[in-house]
């Protein structure tokens, strides 16, 4: 049966990434395994022309064009088919934000970067034209250089070409164009190489085209017409200068000739003096990529030096990026949309309405979602038009409910004791520091000059000096308690935002009491956009332009802070340090777990249910793993020293540490746990584990930034930590070792098993829309990306699927490393959204009275609409009642439900009893977990 026709609400979606490794093609060929799974939405990548290396399409080049290295649109046509025939519809993932910049594919990029500020495209990126460094005047810093710029141009690693009446400058892969102003200085030079043989009428035609390129306008002219003028003359006389260097050999060869010597010759400095003052007369100024942090005058997505973020709140950029996805839409090609980085828009709102506004009709209504990282007490805001979000939210809530919450004192005592670490509030904060210091200093720097404006403005304010104002934005921003707030000219401020303001201001006056109060309070004023006396229209839009940009800086902070820092370096209970998490809050109860499900069927009950996504730190099933430690606690405290000491062996001694530190080794031993195979490996599988283990071992030593980075790594440790983990796997050195973790993590894969079918149970009944992140419909114990990217067997999927279709889950539950068990409750679930759509989509959400000695370990709720009845009961915290435990081992444990006929949706059979309740013994005779179905 059909989702409900008049919803866009998908029942379903599954998430697919593309790449060149997995094509149209490709993706046409799993469909109907995808429609029998029970799918509705295939939930894909961006997949818009990126560079041919992107393994996920976010460094989209053309907003306009399908990626060729995906099969292009024949492929792509045969795709869609695929998707009617399976009767499957499509949620796409689109980046307004952005763009990415390091190939010439990007035509708007290098007409930026030949024109500057004159070019037709200079106002479709964020470039502060006029920084605080004047040499940057009217330029841009491209941080792409792998030394100090002298030392490139002298070993000649710049190469001057010419190809069709075009000069480009290369840099090993990376092609850059030549501001047409600064051709006369090579052709002058060609032209000093000429002699009287040369036609006359060729000689008097390279004067005039030299002459046409230094009459365009200058790169300062911004106004229409210079604008217009300079677009069309400069490729007007390209093409005159590459149809002369066709005619005449003679011009060609002096051209060729010129090149040489411009391009230097290594060892004789003197040589590329020419080629150093053309590079300098250029739009862009080629720097060291270390300065990109404090030099770099392009907003970024985050800190990547590559992607560039552009302003969708001009309408011609939102025309211009949005041309091809509207027509899609239009021609019912797609039907949802994810929006990539929500917070990195200047206007959230502003831009959601737009888009509604321009892609959604009552005849066409449109599934629109956002990413949108929520704090633990935050909504979406209520006047964003959107059915939810991509459901980190919801991960974080699966997660924490299956965490046993009354160890928490001992599990943190074990931490601190083995490492030394202290309380994560200080953590995060230095982190955040931090990164406004490294990677953000720019953006920090900006905000902090355009405060001092602001602050020069009015008398009350202007004895504040610029190093005082920019180190409280700096304190305030690392102080914000969530990713950001949503104030705008336009509406009144919000009562979240002004309290999330207050708070951060209030926090970082605390941590820095030698900064005046004063202000602070001016500070304040500014982001809360409060109107002062005598305020112009000038210095509002001043004020205005502060309060949004500091809003657009604080959520990458937050990121690169909290996410790509403290969540590799705060490892306590590390199922915690997900991407929507807070490692701070260990578990969440079932009251507060209940109470947080009936918040999203009020507000968003359209919203995705994610467990795993592209972005996790770790999948579902090895958080599920891991957070099992937290029912082991006793075990785990007295298993570390005897790890530690069966492992010290393979440390290496550096000036008086011990590398891995002991933090790092408390993050390996839980990492194994939660990727551990669940049947022992050949000698081949064994190696790449360990290889998978070591690449996220030296991913996350990078990222911690503690004893290496990506800006200063430190090979020497980064070596000691892969010898580490090699030795640790190896079956004969690390054997000690091995025989002492295995049992642990045998008795951990069990338990886990059981929280990853819970957790997925709780994922398809729930409210809001299950997501299946490729290849997690069977046990997945992937790590971050790119370990989350590998190849999915869906030959391997599709055979599991065929063999359960009368399985038992009596049959099932013996075989469960297997994964059908998994695959087998996930279609089943699927099924019975797909004939229920409205129930799960508007039914009610209630939590389920439960009695007995094991009341604790059982999360029941009902979903109700009409007639239309499900009942859902899982397990929650069971390593005490032993592996998958059913029947008479729950005692007296007993469930309000009342005793109408009802089918057991996952063992396929009716059950009925009779009173108001029913034994959990009962409903878990065969499996310890149950769906009960009523219509």
């Amino acid at each position: 049966m059909e989702s409900n026709p008049i919803s866009p609400i998908p029942t379903a979606t599954y998430r697919l990434q593309f790449h060149a490794g997995f094509t149209f093609a490709q993706a046409t060929a799993i469909l109907g395994y995808l429609r029998e799974l029970g799918i509705s939405h295939v939930y894909s990548s961006p997949y818009f022309q990126a560079s041919e290396s992107s393994t996920h399409g976010y460094d989209v080049a053309d907003h306009n064009r399908l990626s060729p290295s995906l099969g292009g649109p024949l492929e792509y046509g045969r795709y869609l088919a695929g998707l009617r025939a399976n009767e499957l519809r499509q949620v796409l993932d689109f980046v307004p934000n952005h763009m990415g910049i390091s190939e010439p594919i990007n035509r708007w990029w290098m007409d930026v970067l030949e024109n500057g500020p004159i070019s037709q495209r200079a106002a479709f990126f964020d470039i502060e034209w006029h920084p605080l460094k004047q040499e940057l005047e009217n330029k841009v810093l491209l941080p792409i250089l792998g030394d100090r710029y002298g030392r490139v141009l002298e070993k000649g690693e710049f190469e001057l070409r010419f190809d069709r009446g075009v000069f480009t400058v290369h840099y090993f892969a990376t092609t850059l164009p030549v501001n047409p102003r600064s051709y006369p200085f090579i052709l002058e030079r060609v032209a000093g190489r000429l002699d009287d043989s040369i036609e006359a009428d060729h000689q008097s035609e390279l004067l005039s085209i030299s002459f046409a390129f230094r009459g365009l306008p200058d790169r300062s002219r911004t106004d229409a017409a210079a604008v217009a003028l300079r677009a069309r003359e400069k490729e007007v006389t390209k093409r005159r200068l590459a149809r002369l260097a066709a005619e005449s050999p003679q011009i060609a060869d002096a051209i060729g000739a010129t090149l040489v010597e411009l391009n230097g010759r290594a060892g004789d400095s003197a040589s590329f003096d020419a080629f150093d003052e053309l590079l300098r007369s250029q739009v862009y100024r080629l720097s060291y990529w270390r300065v990109a942090a404090e030099e770099i005058n392009y907003r970024r997505f985050f800190d990547i030096n590559s992607l560039a973020a552009i302003r969708p709140e001009i309408p011609e950029v939102f025309e211009e990026t949005h041309r091809l996805l509207l027509s899609m839409i239009e021609r019912g090609e797609v039907h949802g949309v994810r929006i990539d980085h929500i917070d990195g828009l200047w206007n959230p709102r502003e831009y959601l309405e737009q888009l509604r506004a321009r892609a959604s009709t009552p005849e066409r209504p449109l599934y629109l979602i956002v990413e949108k990282i929520l704090g633990a007490e935050e909504v979406l805001p209520a006047d964003w038009p959107v059915q939810g979000t991509t459901g980190y939210e919801f991960g974080a809530d699966a997660t924490g409910v299956l965490v046993n919450a009354t160890t928490e004192k001992m599990l943190t005592q074990v931490y601190e004791r083995f490492t030394g670490r202290s309380r994560l509030s200080d953590m995060v904060y230095d982190k955040k520091v931090l990164v406004t210091r490294l990677s953000l200093a720019s953006e920090i720097a900006v905000l902090g000059h355009l405060l001092d404006q602001l602050s020069e403005k009015n008398r009350s304010y202007r004895d504040f000096t610029l190093t005082q104002l920019t180190d409280a934005v700096r304190q305030t921003a690392a102080c914000f308690p969530l990713y950001r707030t949503y104030i705008t000219p336009d509406r009144p401020v919000r009562d979240e935002d002004r309290n999330t303001v207050r708070i951060a201001i209030a926090r970082a006056r605390r941590r820095n009491p030698h900064i005046d109060r004063p202000i602070f309070e001016f500070l304040s004023s500014v982001l809360l956009l409060e109107k002062t006396e005598g305020q112009t229209e000038g210095e509002r839009a001043a004020q205005v332009r502060f309060a949004l940009k500091f809003q657009q800086c604080t959520g990458p902070l937050m990121a690169k802070g909290l996410e790509d820092t403290t969540f590799y370096v705060y490892n306590r209970l590390i199922a915690l340090n997900e991407v929507g998490g807070e490692p701070g809050r260990f578990g969440l109860s079932v009251e507060d777990f209940h109470a947080r499900c009936a918040e999203r069927r009020s507000r968003t009950p359209g919203t995705l249910l994610a467990t795993s996504t592209h972005d996790s730190k770790r999948s579902e099933d090895a958080r599920a793993r891991i957070a099992a430690i937290s029912e082991f606690a006793d075990e785990w405290k007295n298993l570390l020293p005897r790890w530690s000491a069966a492992t010290a062996e393979f440390k290496t001694e550096r000036e008086g540490e011990s590398a891995p530190s002991a933090n790092e080794e408390y993050l390996l031993y839980q990492t194994l746990l939660g990727a551990w195979p669940l049947t022992p490996p050949e000698p081949a599988g064994r190696l790449e584990f360990s290889q998978r283990i070591q690449a996220f071992f030296l991913k996350a030593l990078k990222e911690g930034k503690e004893n290496s980075s990506w800006v200063e790594p430190d090979e020497s440790w980064e070596k000691a930590a892969r010898a580490f983990v090699d030795a640790v796997l190896s079956p004969d050195r690390g054997r000690r070792f091995l025989r002492l973790f295995e049992p642990f993590a045998e008795r951990v894969a069990e338990i886990g098993a059981l929280n990853s079918l819970a957790q997925l149970i709780l994922k398809c009944t729930s409210p809001g829309v299950p997501d299946v992140y490729q290849g997690c419909e069977t046990w997945d114990f992937s790590l971050v990306d790119p370990d989350n990217r590998r190849p999915v067997d869906y030959g391997h999927r599709q055979n599991l699927l065929a063999s359960i279709h009368d399985a038992k889950m009596e049959e099932l539950l013996p075989d469960w490393r297997s994964g059908r068990i998994k695959l087998c409750v996930l279609q089943r679930l699927l099924r019975l959204r797909r004939a229920a759509p409205a129930l799960f989509e508007l039914g009610d959400y209630q939590s389920l009275p439960v009695e007995g000695i094991h009341a604790g370990r059982v999360i029941a709720f009902s979903r109700t609409l009409a007639r239309q009845k499900v009942v859902t009961l899982v397990p929650r915290l069971t390593a005490a009642l032993g592996p998958w435990p059913r029947g008479e081992t729950w005692g007296d444990t007993a469930v309000g439900i009342a005793g109408a006929p009802w089918q057991n949706v996952l063992e396929e059979r009716p059950v009925s009893w009779t009173g108001s309740n029913v034994p959990v013994a009962e409903l878990f005779q065969k499996a310890p977990f149950a769906v009960l179905s009523a219509f």
